[in-house]
């Protein structure tokens, strides 16, 4: 299954050890409200939305800090970026109800929020200038590379810990790896990894800025640090073979001929006479069209950022939180997140925006459930729709599902992209 139990990879684990050795007894572990305030210290942002306008017009001023060229900047280890939070739902019960759905369990909507704001302090954390405190980068979250869970219940009443680093750095941007555990019987055990980019850019968030170089110190780090650039070449190839841009493979095009083929309405008189327009649905099985599930949400102030953007989290958040109803309407029970991937941030979302979310079921396979959300600004000014981004999930269902069945040569191309999407995260798992 899926869930085989994840030993934490060992690289990750030893790099731990390696990052807290020689912390001397048990600090008093930072909690995420505490790493939100950080950041907004950081970034000299306001609580008060009014103020907004002046916290960034000050920022302008950071210009001025930020460096020509990286050869400028300081060189920094993994272990300058290791951060360790508590996320307190066994010792402080007065937060728990913001983490609790109703089957008992953690949201993990909620989690994705966390990992974002953590993965953004480890980058501000990263690229720390000593006697400065106020980061001239504006640091946003590009890309969520991959989010591997190997626990299907996240329980609502045991401490979660997270850590992590920056394991990768190019010249604007940075790889941090995360890891969550939950406490049981006096033990952290792992439930997920997480692979964030993030991107620095200038005080106003316009252009790219240069980040610090990473020296990798053993043999350990230097295996993630290849990885970090094995990982970046690997979404370079898997972008350019996009069936946005290249035909399906021989293999893939034999695959839809099949569905096709399956879906000939064959009742009528005689081989010859079955036509390419009458299409039936075979036995236990959906039409593709049939599976959307849309959502709308205004972007209130409550929701932003550092930077006065919509929170790159709660959009995660609200995308999840429709994937996981569009996969529960289809396979007509409970299901369990498997993996998050390839979520691109191509568009910031502004205050005020209509986000307009729309999930769909393209590709199942036993239990699995491929689930794509296609997320998007509507302007109402310009009446303009922006894309914003795509989310990929991946979810198991207690029962065995229906198959999604194409009917379009646009529904094909989803189909055989969740197809891509959901090998990529067996592999992985």
């Amino acid at each position: 299954s899926a869930y085989r139990l994840c030993i934490m990879r060992k690289l990750p684990s030893v790099l731990a050890r390696m990052l807290t050795a020689g912390a001397s007894g048990s600090p008093v572990l930072p909690d995420m409200a505490e790493v939100r305030s950080k950041l907004r210290d950081i970034v000299g942002a306001s609580t008060n939305w009014r103020d907004h306008v002046q916290a960034m017009q000050e920022r302008k001023a950071l210009h001025t800090l930020l460096a020509k060229c990286q050869e400028d900047l300081p060189p920094r280890r993994m272990k300058d970026s290791y951060l360790e939070v508590i996320l307190p739902l066994g010792s402080q019960p007065e937060i728990r109800e913001k983490y609790l759905n109703v089957h008992n369990s953690v949201r993990f909507g909620r989690i994705l929020e966390d990992l974002d704001s953590l993965g953004v302090l480890i980058c501000y954390t990263h690229t720390k200038q000593e006697m400065q405190p106020r980061s001239p980068l504006s640091i946003v979250t590009a890309l969520v590379d991959k989010i591997n869970l190997c626990k299907k219940i996240i329980h609502p009443d045991c401490d979660i810990k997270f850590t992590g680093n920056v394991s990768w750095v190019g010249k604007t941007s940075m790889e941090v790896k995360m890891h969550m555990l939950q406490l049981h019987d006096g033990d952290y055990s792992p439930v997920l990894d997480a692979t964030f980019v993030m991107v620095a850019r200038d005080p106003e968030n316009k252009r790219p800025a240069f980040v610090n170089p990473l020296v990798p110190e053993s043999p350990e780090e230097e295996a993630i640090f290849k990885q970090g650039e094995l990982n970046k070449l690997k979404r370079i190839d898997f972008s350019t073979a996009s069936l946005l841009k290249m035909a399906p493979t021989a293999e893939e095009r034999n695959i839809i001929h099949d569905i096709f083929l399956n879906t000939l309405d064959t009742r009528q008189e005689g081989e010859g006479t079955v036509s390419f327009r009458s299409r039936k649905l075979p036995p236990n099985s959906v039409w593709m069209e049939d599976t959307k599930l849309k959502g709308l949400q205004i972007c209130h102030p409550q929701e932003r950022n550092i930077f006065n953007r919509i929170f790159g989290g709660f959009l995660m958040r609200k995308a999840f939180e429709l994937g996981w109803a569009t996969a529960c309407s289809y396979g007509g029970s409970r299901p369990f997140i498997v993996s998050v991937d390839d979520i691109m941030f191509q568009k910031p979302v502004e205050v005020g925006s209509l986000l307009l979310l729309s999930g769909q079921v393209c590709y199942t396979e036993k239990n699995y459930i491929q689930i794509r959300v296609h997320s998007e600004v509507y302007d109402a000014d310009t009446r303009e729709h922006h894309t914003t981004n795509i989310f990929h999930f991946t979810f198991i269902s207690e029962n065995e599902v229906p198959s999604v069945v194409p009917k379009t040569y646009g529904e094909s191309m989803l189909y055989l992209d969740g197809k891509r999407h959901f090998a990529a995260v067996m592999k992985e798992i």
